[in-house]
């Protein structure tokens, strides 16, 4: 019994590592507007920010939390992330990709944005909530007239996803507060 755990536990890492270097190799060249730095480095970010605050990790999303830009980022298709990742990560990641800049206006994607993860699976809010998250320290740092607006755009997401109740559920319990302190933050002075 337990070398069946351990041959499944080196097949998930091996999965993971797979799922990493594709990121790596998707994002490959860019750089995060704010910071400079290779832009995989957020994508990364927010898996590790999965990993370390939810009360439990399921793969498929994990793989999903890295995966979460590519379709929108990259010269990466859905059906490329299905082919290789399988239904559930792509279901996940399609609802963490924004609409195409074609589809109307900033105002009509954004509205398009909320309806889309207001419907999404508690753990793919949870993880738009730790993106959310993560971007917010780079925006509020390097470009406080975009956080004005970027801020409000982000209150209005979590309060459609209902991202106090998805965090609650899906966060381990050391890490409750965190999101009240965040979204403090965010409308603060509003």
């Amino acid at each position: 019994m337990a070398s069946l755990l351990v041959n499944f536990m080196e097949i998930m890492d091996s999965f993971l590592e797979q799922t990493k270097s594709f990121a790596r190799r998707a994002h490959e060249g860019q750089v995060r507007k704010y910071t400079g730095e290779p832009y995989v480095e957020h994508v990364l970010a927010v898996g590790l920010m999965y990993q370390t605050y939810a009360e439990s990790v399921d793969t498929n999303a994990l793989y999903a939390a890295i995966l979460h830009d590519t379709v929108e980022d990259c010269d990466v298709t859905i059906e490329e992330i299905q082919s290789k990742f399988g239904d559930k990560v792509a279901e996940y990641v399609w609802y963490l990709t924004k609409p195409e800049s074609f589809v109307g206006d900033r105002a009509q994607r954004k509205a398009l944005d909320c309806a889309r993860l207001a419907l999404a699976p508690s753990v793919v809010r949870f993880i738009k909530t730790l993106d959310i998250m993560h971007n917010a320290k780079s925006i509020k740092k390097e470009d406080p007239q975009m956080w004005s607006t970027w801020r409000i755009e982000m209150r209005h997401l979590l309060d459609a996803m209902k991202a106090r109740s998805v965090w609650l559920e899906n966060v381990h319990p050391s890490a409750f507060n965190m999101y009240d302190n965040f979204y403090a933050e965010l409308i603060a002075e509003l």
